[in-house]
């Protein structure tokens, strides 16, 4: 794997002192006439309705709550402040309750207005989603990460410090950091939803079936083997960039590598050049020196593929042996004692499916026979974005998604004749047959926040070794790339 970025990366937060709750306001038009009280609204909630979004944020920074979002959200943000005024409460604590209550009571209107493959918003523009999003982004000063906020303890003395044990989908949780606010902070106990810090532990799908359940790797990733039992660890990964994945603040290639101990990663889309590799290479951590690159040579920085190994392979092989499949960096294959290995990065329908035909006449078959001509010699392990979603299962809107590149009636026919009926076992579908599990959600409109998303990314093996599989797995909380991993685990 590779080194950390070295780059002193430092973060800073602060939170300013919040004005007095009672300071009054001022109109637009700035006449002193039109000073009034915020105590004077508690009994006439008929005028926070009435109020323009200026005297409404005006109102709420001089109560020291957030005033950012749109005008129901501020409305909604006042009166909960009223409320817990009543109660006596703290504007720093009522600030933490009000962003809550409000971020809640925002997505619930958002969602009603999202589509139902979740990828597009009907009537709803774009400017105010990205409103509602930054608002949301607030409660990090806080440091509640949009989660919901349902109990608090007291208000902390200038030595009393806000420390939460992070469980960040961002990838911070890969260093596993303590984040913590400033020393003149609250100190609350924060009881989180495991629908919102787990969304992949939520069935999430548009169509279920009644037997369907979500797949939570906390209960259903299998146990490790006894000590004595010989096995390999495999791991594959979209990194959609990896350059770029280097890059993001909070990512460690090296504790990822220590979490989860694999002997073999294969990576797709790297988007490398053939001059940035041996850059790369150089970067390698110790214990996985054998690495073995491909790139796209007739469209710069796009696809590309990797085997990075703790074992030396017996050979390795760079695409199929079709030029015509080739040039794009697709495809590479690593020969080890019992098995070959394809790391894949199979060709996307496209915009319009455009190459929907190449994928289905040309590349799907060849990649097949090709994979059946090694299967003669040793069993085949091929595992990558195979960017099919084959079953109603697999996917968060089937109905919504049957003429998008992945979905379409003829890919998910290819992918089961030219695949599954020669002979090559998907082995999440066979170890978890009734559970919903994506790898790819889009960055658009919360696809991963409300886990809707697609299983586009696969561990095939030959039948002959399919009962050697111990744990076909996906690992939906490391982010950093609009895909997940996956892993296998197969005994020797």
């Amino acid at each position: 794997m590779f080194e950390e970025n070295k780059k002193d990366k430092t973060f800073k937060e602060s939170m300013g002192t919040n004005p007095s709750p009672h300071k009054p306001i001022v109109k637009d038009d700035g006449a002193e006439s039109n000073v009034v009280e915020i105590e004077s609204f508690k009994n006439d909630p008929a005028r926070i309705e009435a109020m323009t979004v200026q005297q409404l944020r005006t109102t709420l920074r001089n109560a020291g709550v957030s005033a950012k979002g749109r005008k129901f959200e501020l409305v909604a943000a006042l009166k909960c402040f009223l409320e817990k005024k009543k109660d006596g409460e703290g504007s720093l604590v009522i600030e933490e309750q009000v962003a809550s209550t409000c971020v809640e009571n925002a997505s619930e209107k958002t969602e009603a207005e999202t589509s139902s493959d979740g990828n597009q918003v009907q009537n709803v523009p774009v400017s105010e989603v990205g409103e509602l999003q930054r608002y949301k982004r607030r409660l990090n000063h806080l440091s509640v990460k949009s989660e919901t906020v349902i109990g608090y303890s007291k208000v902390a003395t200038k030595k009393e410090k806000l420390s939460i044990e992070s469980e960040d989908l961002s990838g911070q949780k890969l260093l596993g950091t303590r984040k913590k606010t400033s020393s003149e902070t609250i100190n609350f106990d924060v009881k989180t939803d495991d629908k919102v810090a787990e969304p992949w532990t939520v069935l999430a799908h548009k169509k279920p079936q009644k037997d369907w359940i979500p797949y939570n790797p906390r209960t259903m990733k299998l146990p490790p083997l006894a000590k004595d039992t010989q096995f390999l660890k495999l791991m594959s990964w979209n990194v959609n960039g990896l350059r770029a994945l280097l890059k993001l603040e909070g990512f460690s290639a090296l504790q990822l590598a220590q979490r989860e101990d694999f002997d073999v990663l294969c990576l797709q889309e790297t988007k490398l050049q053939e001059k940035d590799v041996e850059d790369v290479k150089r970067s390698l951590i110790d214990g996985y020196e054998n690495s073995f690159w491909t790139c796209s040579v007739s469209k710069l920085g796009y696809s590309g593929t990797a085997i990075i190994s703790r074992i030396k392979p017996l050979s390795v092989r760079y695409g199929i042996g079709i030029s015509d499949h080739d040039s794009e960096g697709r495809i590479i294959t690593a020969e080890f004692d019992s098995f070959y290995l394809i790391t894949g990065y199979v060709p996307n329908s496209g915009d319009g499916l455009r190459r929907l035909s190449y994928r289905i006449n040309e590349w799907d078959p060849s990649l097949s026979n090709y994979m059946k001509e090694l299967e003669k010699s040793k069993p085949v392990i091929l595992t990558g974005d195979l960017n099919c979603a084959h079953q109603e299962i697999d996917i968060y809107n089937p109905a919504g998604n049957k003429r998008s590149a992945g979905f379409t009636d003829e890919e998910r026919q290819s992918f089961g004749s030219n695949f599954l009926s020669r002979g090559f076992v998907d082995t999440f579908r066979r170890q978890h047959p009734g559970v919903v599990g994506y790898t790819y959600w889009g960055y658009r409109h919360g696809g991963r926040k409300f886990n809707r998303g697609w299983r586009l990314d696969y561990f095939l093996v030959s039948e002959s070794i399919a009962d050697k599989v111990h744990d076909s797995y996906i690992l939906p909380d490391i982010t950093g790339s609009d895909h997940c991993p996956i892993g296998l685990v197969l005994k020797l």
